[in-house]
Parts: structure tokens; sequence; C-alpha cells
């Protein structure tokens, strides 16, 4: 089943690549957001965001990840090179894979968001920190 994947990454190479991997693997993007104001603008139409944390605004997307789990119901898995940033997890999202990805371990991450936000089991990446239960929706 296709799932609508948000891409939060305001280096716009990495982020046409993360939103080329996820149209092959089957999944509609509905866009590329380098920003927290934009992110919130394409919410309504993503149920999986795979969000950086430094972002054009500065290092919001700790906090937009919180918000867009919390207030939009999207299934959230951050992509960082500073996964120490957000500690222990964020309220609501699945977990974080560190920067750099390689392709396997992007679509092993894209499959692994979309299968949790589908209720269903999926393996996830071996470097893919997963948050808490506690954190979790």
């Amino acid at each position: 089943m296709t799932c609508k994947v948000l891409v939060v990454e305001d280096e716009i190479f990495v982020a046409a690549e993360i939103e080329n991997v996820v149209a092959e693997l089957g999944h509609d993007p509905v866009g590329i957001a380098a920003d927290s104001a934009s992110a919130l603008a394409l919410a309504d139409g993503a149920e999986v965001a795979l969000v950086d944390l430094n972002l054009l605004d500065g290092p919001t997307g700790g906090e937009l990840g919180r918000v867009l789990a919390e207030d939009h119901g999207i299934t959230v898995l951050y992509m960082t090179a500073n996964p120490s940033q957000l500690g222990d997890g964020v309220p609501g999202t699945l977990g974080v894979l560190p920067k750099p990805v390689s392709d396997f371990e992007l679509k092993q991450a894209v499959n692994f968001a979309v299968s949790h936000h589908q209720a269903e089991s999926g393996n996830p990446p071996l470097r893919l920190k997963l948050f808490t239960r506690d954190n979790l929706n």
C-alpha cells in the first residue's frame, strides 16, 4: 500500500535523493520542506515524514517532528548527522537514523516508517535508534 511521505531537509540535493528513493519504493512524495513553515504547510497531505534537525530556520526539526506527530498524526522518523541532539527521543516520534545514510539503509528506513504507520511489523535499519514505547503514538 502506498503512503504519502514528506521530506523535511534543507539541503536540496539530499532532499531530492530522498524524494527519489521514496518514489522508487512506490510511495507518493508530498514535497520537500526546507524549514518548519513549509513543512507545516505540507503536513495535511502527509502520513510519514523524514525530518532533519537543522533546517533553514535553525535547529527546529526536533520540535517540528513533535508537532507533526502529535498535532497531525504523522509518523515521524528523524534523519540527522546530530542524533545526540534528540536525547532519549521526542514524544510521539519513531526514532532517529544517523546520517550519512546509504540508499539501502534509506529504503529500509522508509519501509519501516511506512510499516509502522500502517500498523504492520517491519525491520528497522541496524543503525536506527528507536525511541522508547513511552515516546511512540
